[in-house]
């Protein structure tokens, strides 16, 4: 059927000519681009792993809306940039959005957001618990081979809220009434393993001693040989957690605030470094490897403190750690711990691309059963960007060069940031966060026509990035589909 033209909307500021506005009679969507990822999705299974964690009490031949459905709605809306519930009640006709939700674009409309109301406040504590185990089972998946080695990242992050949910508190530092999740990430694929929801004002290590002996009894039940390091900042540097990775025969380094007892240790050392920098105008930094006992610790620890002087001034920190090396290269220890930055880019893709920080219902489990969703979506695009990445350069390939042309894990503090950045620029798809992969691949214009055998999806073919779309849905289709084990 030809497009109608709409009375009355027109515009004129062209000149030449008016522009008319015309309706087309053929299912439109924005968001194409999510049809590749849901396609990834169905190669890893994640979306199916996460509703087989769920229990559905319904009567299931009273139902219209499966579970499936509805996880499918609120993952792939998140990735889009459709936060809330509310926004279902239109995406819940948009025929990209039934695709992806195992219907033809013809059939049943999706979940309303009070059915989805109804699905996030119908969350049990079981449900929470077997989507813990969830996150462990599929960062298991995600290694094709036992890791050696692996290192976690803690962080807390507020969570800002604005009405009256459960356990929302009001913090004096962040000056908001809050959360405090808690987020345990791995240094060596990016995912997050763990997720915890938390009262707005409990001290950053809560529970978190418990969230360690999961993950380690986990992990080496599959893999018994595994070494594992664990980093956090200093909220996480109390004896507590000193003795539970000690406990776990975990390596750590928690940082330390830098107090008046530190700062007299490594006094004579900053005078040092800012001669050098006033002599040469070059940055120094030098390093203390030391034994420290702070008045309430039970014994004392091993310690590294960087001295730094540059153009901004002096910045000395410490950290607490049990390493090897620690005395013969602090500096080693030191960079290392810093490397947990990274870590901070999930959280921030976490809270502030894919919005974690949206728990509007009431009910605490049901907040903790929305951050679950997020954790997922962030998961399931960082699993993407892995598989679809273009192959990591050596140094020299981004202009990075050494006299040993030493690979990327070995350059040092400097060295590696500028590797990093050049190779984001050399692979913006694999390094970008979710809203790169919005602008470029996720909301693309599309016509959808149902024909007897198939559907076709149209696209313009003067997208400027179909290119890209067709590289990631090539490798997408080479990928094996998980086989899940049967009970």
């Amino acid at each position: 059927m030809s497009p109608q033209t709409v009375d009355g909307l027109a515009f004129d500021f062209l000149g030449s000519k008016p522009i008319e506005l015309e309706l087309s009679t053929s299912p439109l969507t924005s968001d194409a681009g999510l049809l590749p990822i849901r396609q990834f999705d169905e190669r890893i299974r994640l979306t199916e792993q996460f509703t087989n964690a769920l229990v559905d009490p319904r009567v299931a031949n009273s139902t219209v809306q499966s579970r499936a459905v509805m996880v499918r709605q609120r993952i792939f809306g998140i990735i889009a940039d459709y936060m809330d519930q509310n926004d279902h009640d239109t995406l819940r006709t948009d025929p990209v959005f039934k695709l992806l939700a195992g219907r033809e674009p013809t059939g049943t409309d999706l979940a309303s957001q009070p059915t989805l109301s109804r699905f996030e406040n119908s969350i049990s504590i079981d449900d929470l618990w077997r989507l813990r185990e969830f996150l462990i089972q599929t960062f298991i998946q995600s290694f094709p081979k036992p890791p050696t080695h692996l290192t976690f990242d803690m962080d807390a992050f507020d969570d800002p809220t604005h009405g009256h949910q459960q356990l929302t508190m009001f913090h004096g530092y962040y000056e908001q009434y809050q959360y405090l999740p808690i987020a345990i990430t791995c240094a060596e694929n990016d995912a997050v393993v763990l997720i915890g929801l938390r009262h707005g004002t409990c001290h950053a290590a809560l529970g978190v001693d418990d969230d360690l002996r999961y993950i380690a009894a986990r992990l080496r039940e599959v893999w018994p040989d595994v070494q594992i390091t664990v980093r956090g900042d200093s909220g996480f540097g109390v004896p507590m957690m000193y003795d539970v990775s000690r406990e776990l025969n975990l390596w750590f380094t928690y940082g330390i605030g830098m107090n008046p007892r530190l700062k007299a240790l490594s006094d004579e050392l900053l005078v040092k470094v800012q001669k050098q920098f006033e002599e040469t105008g070059v940055p120094q930094r030098e390093f203390i490897a030391a034994e420290y006992k702070a008045g309430s610790w039970p014994e004392s620890q091993r310690i590294v403190i960087k001295v730094e002087y540059n153009e901004q001034g002096s910045n000395r920190r410490a950290v607490v750690t049990n390493r090897d090396g620690w005395k013969v290269l602090p500096s080693a220890i030191y960079d290392d711990y810093a490397l947990r930055g990274e870590s901070e880019n999930r959280n921030k893709e976490l809270k502030c691309e894919l919005k974690a920080d949206r728990l509007s219902d009431h009910r605490f489990m049901a907040n903790f059963f929305r951050l679950y969703l997020h954790v997922t979506a962030l998961n399931l695009m960082i699993r993407l960007r892995q598989a679809t990445a273009r192959p990591e350069p050596a140094p020299a390939e981004v202009g990075v060069y050494t006299p040993e042309e030493l690979p990327a894990e070995s350059l040092d503090e400097p060295q590696r940031k500028t590797f990093f950045n050049r190779r984001r620029v050399r692979d913006v798809m694999a390094e970008g966060f979710a809203s790169t992969w919005r602008t470029r691949l996720i909301k693309v214009a599309a016509e959808i026509v149902v024909r007897a055998r198939r559907v076709i999806v149209r696209l313009s073919s003067s997208w400027p990035h179909l290119d890209e779309l067709t590289r990631i849905t090539e490798i997408i289709s080479r990928i094996p589909v998980l086989i899940l084990p049967t009970d």
